[in-house]
């Protein structure tokens, strides 16, 4: 399998992973879900790293909250017909606040990397329709990224250090 992220950093940091780093998360996602579609050409992910203003703004068009948050993740839902003509399948955009990022990994005292890896399984399972919105989906996707993490070599992020 191979995906292609495109990596911009809007958010004025420069102490965030390297690209390679976004996409070796975003394939080890995919495969491990077996996600469909994947095998047949090329999957391509947007990730854009933004600052807290704009994930909040974002955040409030999107979701109607008032404040920045951690990932955003916006699917990408053509036709079949145009699917067909593309040379690469378009999973989606993840939209990643650095700041917020970089807060939750102090506050959770784990290692920045660790979280940004997890952001990034986390996003990804989202765009292949994993979810949180009650108990039973939260705790399959959890299953999914403490399984996905450890491949990784990065622990459970659901256990605070």
């Amino acid at each position: 399998m191979t995906v292609i992220t495109d990596l911009i950093n809007d958010s004025g940091e420069t102490d965030i992973p390297e690209a390679a780093r976004f996409q070796q998360w975003a394939e080890t996602t995919l495969i491990g879900i077996n996600a469909p579609g994947t095998a047949e050409k090329p999957v391509s992910l947007s990730i854009r790293i933004v600052d807290s203003l704009e994930s909040a703004a974002l955040n409030k068009s999107y979701r109607g909250k008032t404040h920045a948050t951690n990932v955003l993740s916006f699917g990408c839902d053509l036709p079949d017909l145009m699917l067909a003509q593309l040379d690469e399948t378009p999973l989606g955009d993840l939209v990643i606040c650095a700041a917020v990022v970089r807060q939750e990994a102090q506050e959770q005292n784990k290692p920045a990397t660790a979280h940004w890896a997890h952001m990034v399984v986390h996003g990804v399972l989202h765009l292949n329709g994993y979810d949180h919105v009650n108990d039973h989906d939260a705790e399959q996707m959890e299953t999914e990224e403490i399984q996905i993490l450890a491949k990784l070599g990065f622990g459970n992020p659901y256990i605070t250090q």
